[in-house]
């Protein structure tokens, strides 16, 4: 079996959402044991009022505190040690679990794994790594937040990492990896990307070249590397982009009467398309670079969104991707080092 420990009181919609996204889930996965850690006695009432109410396949296990988003991920690491969230990651430390998932604080999660699963070997900085949707089907992109003061040698690491990941999860050989930069050309973008493209250039990597904000979801490149801080600003970016054709659409076809015979046309067509730019359907970003596999969810995901969020952690459990990576990345990097040497 499969196991997923769950953070179960983080993030902005709490337990409920949590059990209900469990709930959805736990009849499409029979391999699969799911640990929710928190407050024993809210997740059993929570629970009992489910469709999870007498499962032998989920295990509450006891927390009797949770990290705020806002607090300070040393604070958290100081005096949080019965946190839900801590507890999640320590069973993933002692093998208790396969798998960890959280909607909780960023900083404290990636603190945590950090302390208590260390990085990979080779790896200095682990980032955040999430599918994103492409015209060729999906992009990787990572740092999405994890690092925002970076040198050129992690996002050489990142680069490895992220080829490694979607190598494993599409079965593509040799992914195509591009940098994300204000211009193609390589005498462009600040000291730092100019030092990586240098270090990418002499790697084993199938490395493109710079590639702009407007080329991630173009399909011209698998996996896209940047530092955390552009990273984040750019799916932010993208959410609320989509966030708002959503929202002008919905106001254009129910504003008359022609606009919602209109919608009544083309509702098949709206649909598909409202599918694809939904962002909860690719939440679940992977804590890239630890010695575990750690999914981060959307703090404020919706039943949906952190369904997909487990699924993910599912997945990666079920392939053995932190030994698989962990494998290949150290090879790669040595191999990448050597070249730009």
């Amino acid at each position: 079996m499969t196991r997923i420990a769950v953070d179960a009181m983080s993030g902005d919609s709490g337990p409920r959402t949590v059990v209900r996204a469990l709930a959805s889930l736990i009849k499409n996965h029979p391999d699969v044991d799911f640990q929710l850690v928190g407050d024993a006695e809210i997740l059993r009432r929570e629970i009992a009022h489910s469709r999870l109410k007498g499962s032998t396949r989920i295990e509450v296990c006891p927390a009797s505190q949770v990290i705020a988003m806002n607090e300070s991920p040393a604070q958290a690491l100081r005096s949080k040690r019965d946190s839900s969230m801590h507890v999640a990651i320590n069973r993933l430390r002692t093998g208790a679990a396969d798998a960890v998932v959280s909607a909780g604080n960023t900083g404290a999660l990636m603190a945590m794994g950090k302390v208590f699963l260390r990085t990979l070997p080779g790896v200095d900085r682990p980032a955040i790594a999430t599918f994103l949707p492409s015209q060729n089907g999906r992009v990787l992109m990572l740092d999405l937040g994890a690092n925002v003061d970076c040198h050129a040698e992690h996002l050489l690491q990142f680069a490895v990492m992220g080829s490694v990941l979607f190598q494993q999860v599409t079965g593509t050989v040799a992914p195509r990896v591009g940098l994300l930069n204000i211009g193609s050309e390589e005498i462009k973008g600040n000291e730092l990307v100019k030092a990586a493209g240098s270090l990418l250039r002499a790697s084993h990597l199938n490395f493109i070249g710079n590639v702009e904000g407007s080329d991630i979801y173009g399909g011209q490149c698998d996996v896209v590397v940047c530092d955390g801080f552009v990273g984040n600003v750019a799916l932010k970016t993208s959410e609320g982009l989509a966030a708002m054709i959503r929202n002008e659409l919905r106001h254009m076809y129910s504003g008359s009467l022609y606009g919602r015979l209109a919608y009544l046309i083309n509702r098949p067509i709206l649909q598909k398309l409202r599918r694809r730019l939904d962002s909860r359907q690719y939440n679940g970003a992977t804590l890239i670079g630890l010695n575990g596999i750690v999914i981060k969810s959307h703090g404020n995901a919706d039943r949906y969104a952190f369904a997909r969020a487990v699924e993910v952690a599912i997945a990666e459990a079920r392939q053995g991707l932190t030994a698989e990576i962990a494998k290949v990345i150290q090879e790669g990097l040595a191999q990448a080092i050597r070249s730009s040497a």
